[in-house]
Order: C-alpha cells, then structure tokens, then sequence
C-alpha cells in the first residue's frame, strides 16, 4: 500500500489560537479530516479510521466527541428500506 505525504502550511497564529504545538495539530486535521468524510459517506469507517491512525473502534468511539453518529447511513439505509 503506497501512502503518499501532503504538506500544508500553517500560520504560527493558527497554531497558538488552537494552543497546540505542529505535531499535536496535524494529528488533530488527519482525525477531523477522517470524521468529516466519514459523516459525508465518503469514507468507510474502516478507512476513515486509517487515515485517522487508529482502529476502527478506536475511530467509531471518538465520533461522539465531534457529535457525528457512528452508525447514520445503515440507519438511512434501514428507514429508507421501510418506509
């Protein structure tokens, strides 16, 4: 499996706003990153969870920290079958 780096500027104001050294804030953007493609349904939770770093319930338990539900396109998915 290839894994590719991308570089992304940060302004140091950023850095001090979110009180957070570089390392600390790029760990943050891969998760919030991995979240939000997760709750748009771009990603699996399983591949959310790679680009995370974690495991997959690692990954499904910190959804509820970003108040993103864990489970809403199987739900979707269940109610759009019974209706």
């Amino acid at each position: 499996m290839a894994i590719h780096q991308i570089t992304i500027d940060i302004p140091d104001k950023v850095l001090l706003a979110e009180k957070m050294n570089a390392d600390a804030f790029a760990r943050e953007m891969r998760i919030l990153t991995a979240v939000k493609l997760y709750e748009l349904g771009r990603l699996s939770s399983g591949r959310a969870a790679e680009l995370a770093g974690m495991s997959r319930v690692a990954f499904l338990l910190t959804l509820g920290r970003y108040a993103v539900f864990p489970f809403a396109a199987e739900l979707e998915e269940l109610e759009s079958a019974h209706a």
